[in-house]
């Protein structure tokens, strides 16, 4: 069986969520004015599908780690569904005692704090344990990773329909700035530290 790479599991989980980035800007907004249910229900799972694959991509990515990886990622997500069900329980009795009101779109949430949760913990473990997050080679292009994510999303933004509010566009250019900004910073923190390390 081949090798699945850390270059090809990040290319395909880009390009995925370029396509995510394209089903929310231009898929999304036709849920609203569809009278058809099963139209309507496809357009509304669209934007999952890139990222059901991106959970089958990481499942094979880990798949294929050693034993220590495959642990730091079993802790993470332990970590993960420890968060969000904390969240939830707290967020289920204070809308139980009425001192929240929050309806079904809360649940959008709950794949993200999942994610960055995941992250973060396997960051702290990898960290704890000496390794890193990738390997060097893919460290030196992380900087152009995030300026391509910013680049994508800020093109979607410039290309958006008519029908997108300012709070929705302003958010999505937002996030292509952070992204582009994220990369620059970055790229200046590994240029810092390659000339610390040359002196």
């Amino acid at each position: 069986m081949p090798r699945f790479t850390q270059r090809q599991y990040e290319w395909r989980v880009l390009a995925a969520m370029a396509i995510y980035a394209g089903f929310l800007l231009y898929v999304w907004p036709l849920v609203g004015t569809t009278g058809s249910y099963p139209l309507k229900l496809l357009l509304a799972l669209a934007p999952a599908l890139p990222v059901i694959y991106v959970l089958a991509q990481m499942a094979r990515r880990i798949r294929a780690s050693d034993e220590l990886e495959q642990r730091t990622h079993l802790i993470a997500l332990g970590v993960a569904v420890g968060v969000v069900g904390a969240l939830s329980l707290v967020g289920g009795f204070l809308c139980i005692a009425h001192v929240l009101k929050l309806d079904g779109s809360i649940l959008i949430w709950v794949f993200p704090v999942i994610m960055f949760s995941y992250g973060a913990t396997r960051w702290w473990l990898l960290r704890r344990y000496g390794g890193v997050m990738c390997d060097e080679e893919a460290k030196v292009w992380l900087w152009l990773r995030f300026v391509l994510i910013g680049a994508i999303v800020l093109a979607m933004a410039m290309m958006h329909p008519k029908d997108l509010d300012d709070y929705r566009l302003g958010f999505i250019y937002g996030t292509g700035a952070g992204m582009m900004g994220m990369g620059l910073v970055v790229a200046l923190v590994q240029w810092r530290r390659r000339k610390f390390r040359s002196q």
